[in-house]
């Protein structure tokens, strides 16, 4: 989990909410393991959505670039 969090730039909390809501399929093997394949598949299944709670996901919204 921590290496995950460490490849995606968050904390190991929020590796742990995205499994707990069943998100990010995950092993617990003494510690909690996220293969490979599953990072990349949760990466591709979720690119344009806002995760910031992951219980309520929602479109990520388009930066506005006109001021």
């Amino acid at each position: 989990v921590s290496e995950v969090a460490e490849l995606v730039k968050c904390n190991s909390a929020y590796i742990y909410s995205l499994i707990k809501a069943g998100l990010l399929p995950a092993i617990k093997l003494g510690s909690m393991k996220v293969r490979r394949t599953a990072l990349l598949e949760f990466l591709e299944k979720f690119e344009g959505k806002d995760l910031t709670d992951p219980f309520n996901i929602k479109p990520l919204e388009q930066l506005n670039e006109e001021k």
